[in-house]
């Protein structure tokens, strides 16, 4: 399983934090979009996502979570998750952060929000924009990441 540590920041300065990170990582961004960046190293096994706002009182990192290569290994993971008697909040097919994903939801006992997600592919224009969400479903941080929408 080939699987990245997911990590979504708000920056004060997106363009100095930018310039931070494509130095830091050696490497550009792999998407930019307004109000965020994220990058995907080569050399590292993280996605880190970056944005700029945040609720109040929110701080510097919006959530962590865990990207996977398939939708087999989140529903194998969510499955597990259930088992071992961890409250979930299940979006699947949902679009956020300029992507359609497939993913759950747990809370630490801090309130730290970690999602385990597949990411299925890219938006583009204003359906990168839309927050689809089947009939039903809650979403866990609905103030996180990407100006509110609680994404990876």
């Amino acid at each position: 399983m080939s699987a990245k540590v997911h990590l979504h920041m708000h920056v004060s300065d997106l363009a100095k934090s930018r310039h931070f990170y494509e130095r830091f990582l050696g490497s550009d961004p792999v998407k930019v979009k307004q109000g965020y960046v994220k990058f995907l190293p080569e050399w590292a096994p993280v996605n880190l996502a970056l944005s700029t706002g945040g609720h109040v009182g929110a701080g510097t990192i919006d959530h962590v979570g865990v990207q996977v290569d398939s939708v087999e290994t989140v529903m194998a993971q969510l499955a597990r998750i259930k088992a071992a008697g961890l409250a979930v909040t299940e979006e699947m097919g949902v679009n956020c952060c300029h992507a359609n994903q497939d993913k759950f939801w747990v809370k630490d006992p801090d309130g730290v929000e970690w999602e385990v997600y597949h990411l299925n592919y890219d938006l583009e224009g204003d359906e990168a924009e839309a927050r689809a969400l089947p009939s039903g479903l809650a979403v866990v941080g609905a103030t996180a990441c990407c100006g509110g929408t609680g994404c990876a």
